[in-house]
């Protein structure tokens, strides 16, 4: 069951779960508070993920959740990988590309996480997995966010001692001007990027609402033998996103002659 989830093709729908569905089952199941899928860039969360369907597979020693720089980071990664290993789990980890918080590589990483762990525990958490203690016995124990949370009160700190030092009342007023301006723009922003986040989810569950009545076309009895239809199954089940299964489709068909017959004049 494990191995099935670990060659599942980009078609597949766990690559159609939202961020927010992805988000809620993390903070519900380890106990944080995520409020974006870059937070889980460090790696940190992927290895307790696989602590928790596997327990005992995962040195939760070597997990550094406070890791910050990207060397930190995929010795965190390394550890996974080498979980992977263990599990004989044939799934490749984009490092480079994880470290550098890129949102859509976290998430489709993420995404394949959440379809891994339902193919080994049927979607149900272990209830008797607390991952506040494991945390605490890897000697790492901390909230992902405390180090953003203790970055805004350095700021707001900063700001403040400018103010009386500097300013006084008037600076201060001015600065609060400045930021009242500074966040209607960014909630303008949020809302513009909302809304082309809104249309791009449509678009994805138009065109993948027509894969799926292809493939359910495609396993009809009576045509699910033919040489087309092995070739278009061809293409939707592939798993590597980097090679395009066209070629390998385009020889299905070669190797039928008959299924296109020649005119007759």
């Amino acid at each position: 069951m494990a191995m099935s989830a670990a060659n599942i093709g980009m078609m597949d729908g766990a690559y159609f779960v939202g961020r927010s569905e992805i988000l809620s089952w993390i903070n519900a199941t380890l106990q944080l508070s995520l409020a974006k899928v870059e937070e889980a860039a460090s790696g940190a969360v992927q290895c307790q993920m696989m602590d928790m369907v596997h327990p005992g597979v995962v040195p939760m020693h070597k997990v550094n959740f406070d890791a910050k720089t990207e060397y930190e980071m995929i010795q965190n990664y390394k550890v996974l990988q080498d979980v992977f290993t263990r599990l004989k789990i044939e799934k490749h980890i984009e490092v480079n590309k994880l470290v550098k918080g890129r949102p859509l590589d976290n998430l489709e990483f993420l995404q394949w996480l959440k379809r891994y762990c339902d193919s080994v525990n049927g979607g149900i958490m272990n209830e008797n997995y607390n991952p506040v203690e494991r945390r605490c016995k890897g000697g790492k124990e901390r909230n992902l966010k405390a180090s953003h949370k203790s970055s805004k009160s350095l700021q707001v700190n900063s700001l403040s001692s400018r103010i009386s030092v500097d300013g006084g009342p008037k600076q201060g007023r001015i600065s609060m001007e400045e930021n009242s301006a500074q966040i209607v723009e960014l909630t303008e922003k949020i809302a513009d990027l909302k809304l082309s986040v809104d249309n791009t989810e449509k678009e994805r569950d138009f065109y993948f609402a027509k894969l799926r009545d292809i493939e359910i076309l495609c396993q009809r009895p009576e045509l699910e033998h033919l040489p087309m239809t092995k070739a278009i199954r061809k293409i939707l089940y592939a798993a590597d996103v980097k090679d395009s299964p066209l070629p390998e489709a385009c020889e299905i068909i070669n190797r039928s002659p008959g299924l296109f017959p020649e005119e007759t004049e």
